[in-house]
């Protein structure tokens, strides 16, 4: 296992989780389950909804049709809201999901910053007060779900320094706040461009936590070439990157339902297999399950198409041979990986 404290402290590739030999990848549902607010507007403590709530109930049932056991990462509005413990807390009672945490700090206790665009990044908080709002979280699961969450995400990917070290004493295991090759630099947020892919352990022994970053590969005639010329022409803009793909050049592929065709879904997919990537891990906001919520699903129709992007995405896992995989899972190849070496 590593030895270094800061996540953003990369491991050369022989310090990462890798698959042994005939050993396949597994996949893993990770669910941003947050209130409801414009994505265009200001942060604000009070100014959400909680609309889309009663939504999780077909989630859940769609992945238990699956075979999927999702991991919802709940933050504070979601762990008090009544309806949301009534979905959720009896499938991770019976083992049909996963809770673990997503912290947003504008609108999660002590309420003693400022709320605006640098302070939505956890890891730019004094430590005192990130670790005080970890606290709120983790109990507050604790509380009302019945048992301590083991994952975290940070809302905003927007891990600090510390936040290893903080969230190993809190008793979190695993951490999948990374969004590899993202640069959230311009809205004071980390900068993920040169993140592994594969997980890794930070610190050591009984204290280390599992980084699991969220899946982004990059396709297109570059090959490896290809991120470092993304993020050199991306840096003017959306447009600049979408021109790189449409030349065929490098194209970003996130697995997600949001703004992600499932046909390049399926594209990254094989991408990572041919990579040996360990976990595929797939993410999306729980308000794209209710129309109206994200920029994502504006209407009954895209809601629809959501979710036949997850038909066509498992059943492309499904013929590749990667089955799903959950958070103690996770744990477990990780630790035998570790063991190996």
């Amino acid at each position: 296992m590593g030895s270094a404290a800061n996540i953003q402290a990369y491991p050369p590739e022989s310090g990462q989780i890798a698959l042994k030999d005939g050993e396949a990848p597994r996949f893993w549902v990770t669910i941003d389950t947050e209130e409801d607010f414009d994505w265009n507007g200001p942060f604000s403590r009070t100014d959400f909804r909680l609309d889309s709530v009663p939504a999780l109930s077909a989630c859940q049932s769609y992945f238990e049709r699956a075979g999927v056991r999702p991991i919802y990462l709940v933050d504070w509005p979601i762990v008090q809201d009544d309806r949301a413990v009534a979905i959720l807390a009896p499938a991770l009672a019976s083992g049909r999901c996963d809770i673990g945490a997503q912290l947003h700090p504008w609108v999660t206790p002590p309420f003693d910053e400022a709320v605006n665009d640098r302070n939505s990044y956890t890891g730019n908080l004094p430590e005192t007060l990130q670790r005080a709002k970890m606290q709120t979280l983790r109990d507050g699961i604790r509380d009302r779900f019945g048992t301590a969450p083991l994952a975290y995400r940070a809302g905003r990917y927007g891990l600090g320094r510390s936040s290893a070290a903080m969230l190993a004493d809190l008793g979190f295991r695993l951490d999948t706040s990374v969004r590899s090759g993202f640069d959230y630099r311009p809205g004071h947020g980390p900068d993920y461009r040169c993140a592994p892919l594969r997980p890794w352990w930070v610190g050591q022994g009984s204290d280390a936590l599992l980084e699991v970053p969220v899946t982004t590969v990059f396709g297109g005639a570059l090959g490896r070439l290809g991120p470092p010329v993304y993020h050199r022409v991306a840096r003017d803009g959306l447009r600049a990157g979408a021109a790189l793909a449409r030349l065929g050049l490098v194209e970003r592929i996130a697995l997600t339902p949001e703004g992600i065709p499932a046909d390049k879904a399926c594209r990254a997919i094989d991408i990572a297999i041919e990579q040996r990537l360990p976990i595929l891990n797939f993410s999306f906001h729980s308000p794209s399950l209710q129309p109206g919520n994200t920029p994502y699903v504006r209407s009954d129709a895209d809601l629809d198409l959501f979710y036949r992007w997850w038909d066509v995405v498992l059943d492309h896992l499904a013929q590749r041979g990667i089955a799903a995989i959950d958070t103690d899972g996770i744990l477990a190849m990780a630790t035998r990986s570790a063991i190996a070496r």
